[in-house]
């Protein structure tokens, strides 16, 4: 059991903001000359054993699915085709085999523009 003193302080960091704890850590690693870097496995395994949810990462790779086609399938085809590179009965065949993902790993970005485009043309789509 923790005694009074260790409970008291683990209360204050609590209520502590994101920068601030963030500048605490800076703080205790200069300090005491060590780093809250933990080895890789311990990282993956400690917000389990903690029973705590993991700090929510930014994504900067995204899958584009086609969901629908809706109702210009031929614009969708096209646009497909033009995106991908692929030849005509690929891209043909891509659609009508929605939902597919169209592209894996692309950045942000281009993801969000993928869909802009396949949009415009009708279909329905999902960044993953």
């Amino acid at each position: 059991m923790a005694s009074e003193k260790v409970t008291k302080l683990i209360e204050e960091v609590k209520e502590l903001t994101v920068l601030e704890l963030s500048d605490l850590v800076s703080a205790l690693e200069e300090e005491f000359g060590v780093s809250a870097q933990a080895p890789v496995a311990a990282v993956a395994a400690a917000p389990a054993a903690a029973g705590a949810a993991p700090a929510a990462e930014e994504k900067s790779e995204f899958d584009v699915v086609l969901k629908e086609v809706g109702a210009e399938k031929i614009q969708v085809v096209k646009e497909v085709k033009t995106i991908t590179g692929l030849g005509l009965k690929d891209a043909k065949a891509l659609v009508d085999g929605a939902p597919k993902t169209i592209k894996e790993g692309v950045a942000k970005k281009e993801a969000e523009e993928i869909k802009q485009k396949l949009e415009a043309v009708g279909a329905t789509v999902e960044l993953a």
